[in-house]
């Protein structure tokens, strides 16, 4: 039995997947052929995978004219149909992803390319369990310069930003309201919101999943139904690495740890310290986060955000429960011990950067890394090897070693020739046009 059957309110249906910026790709089907699609998937250019932020073809992309710009074929996820709770017409959303003519996955989808790295912890008896912590800004954007959003209650901009105010979530009640409704109608586990360090800006944890596809899809389809929620209040909601100069970027926050085949908390043993699976653990996204920068920081407003006393991280180091460090040990039970990865914008493709972290991880695992000592006091002061702080050098190093076990080299290429043509072509543009391209856009 369908999805479908116990919804008949829908009207029609949207089937989509995510290319390499983490832009939804698909297409509006009437519900009468829903069905068929549920069983035979859509045809559908690889291509599409591989578009720059402009929704344009990459000028030197093997997958376009080289080889006859081919198709592929989508087929469902396991997730199945979500609602669409931010269109005014009832309607459906099925996640899919890619697959080859010949039935195998499609190495540049960025989905397939988390599951390889679950399949991996899999085969070593070993489960993630992932959460991530979503930050967002609430922006009138309908005058010549971005600003908060006026209270719908009040009619009053806030002038500051009212750290964990409830006030501030309060002016926006009917919104945040309408937003929980939606996220238990699309089945996304969301926790606490909490008003952030910014002007309007705002963060909702959704829950830890044994599943980090799971996750990934959670976090992909919050980002869409905030942006759409958002625009029915009358406001934008933003997920911009750096909408303001002067105040705090949003970071997407990824908490995990992992279960052994008995089901304990790999990472706990009852003490402070934690496992040597832990500082394992750690010691692989340390050594990550520079050789994956392009993935925390994909875009040319990413770099902005990672600036020093700004509450992102810059240089690269762990600790426990300190948030100067990019790597955290959260304080609280021993038994509940896992990571934070503190590195990453809003503005990331979720499933390529869980993909990054676990993979990161899961060669500090397989390869017996050892981190150095935690840091202690205001990373921000001290002599630390420093993230990448511009996107040119992130692309010309994306290509390396640690990468490719975590990523395809189809992925690789795809997502590099991506970012050459968007960092050409970005040059042209001015400051606000670069704001107007990505205020709602990642």
């Amino acid at each position: 039995m369908s999805w479908l059957d116990d919804h008949p309110e829908i009207r029609n249906v949207r089937l989509g997947t995510a290319d390499l910026n983490g832009q939804p790709r698909g297409k509006r089907v009437p519900i009468r052929f829903a069905r068929k699609y549920e069983e035979e998937g859509t045809r559908f250019p690889l291509s599409v995978l591989n578009l720059d932020i402009w929704g344009e073809d990459v000028e030197d992309s093997p997958l376009v004219f080289e080889i006859g710009d081919p198709d592929g074929v989508l087929m469902p996820t396991e997730r199945g149909y979500v609602p669409m709770p931010w269109l005014a017409t009832p309607s459906a959303y099925m996640p899919m992803w890619m697959f080859n003519e010949n039935g195998t996955p499609f190495d540049g989808d960025p989905r397939h390319a988390l599951a390889r790295v679950v399949e991996r912890y899999k085969a070593l008896g070993l489960t993630p369990v992932v959460a991530t912590e979503m930050e967002f800004y609430l922006v009138d954007d309908s005058g010549s310069e971005i600003r908060q959003p006026a209270s719908p209650r009040s009619g009053k901009r806030r002038p500051g930003a009212e750290i964990l105010s409830l006030r501030a979530l309060d002016a926006f009640d009917g919104f945040f309201t309408d937003l929980y409704d939606a996220l238990d109608a699309m089945d996304i586990p969301a926790e606490a919101a909490s008003s952030e360090v910014g002007l309007g800006q705002f963060e909702i944890n959704l829950s830890h999943v044994p599943d980090a596809l799971r996750a990934a899809d959670d976090a992909w389809l919050f980002k869409m139904l905030v942006r759409g929620l958002a625009r029915n209040h009358g406001f934008a909601a933003s997920f911009m690495a750096k909408p303001y100069e002067d105040y705090a970027g949003n970071g997407l926050h990824m908490h995990f740890s992992v279960l052994d085949k008995d089901g304990n908390n790999a990472f706990a043993d009852g003490t402070f310290e934690g496992t040597p699976l832990l500082r394992n653990a750690i010691a692989g996204c340390l050594k990550g986060i520079n050789k994956l920068a392009l993935v925390f920081a994909p875009h040319a407003n990413s770099y902005d955000r990672l600036v020093p006393e700004s509450h992102a991280p810059t240089g690269i180091c762990w600790a426990y429960e300190n948030r100067t460090a990019s790597i955290r040990v959260p304080g609280g039970s021993f038994g509940a011990r896992r990571i934070e990865h503190r590195v990453a914008g809003g503005d990331v493709n979720p499933y390529l950067f869980i993909a990054a972290v676990l993979g990161s991880a899961l060669i500090g695992i397989e390869d017996g890394l050892k981190p150095p000592p935690p840091i202690e006091g205001n990373a921000y002061e001290q002599d630390l090897e420093q993230i990448p702080d511009t996107w040119e050098q992130a692309i010309e190093t994306f290509d390396n070693p640690f990468v490719q076990r975590i990523f395809p080299q189809q992925l690789i290429d795809n997502l590099i020739a991506t970012k050459r043509q968007e960092l050409h072509y970005m040059t042209e543009l001015t400051p606000r046009q670069q704001l107007e391209l990505y205020l709602d856009t990642v």
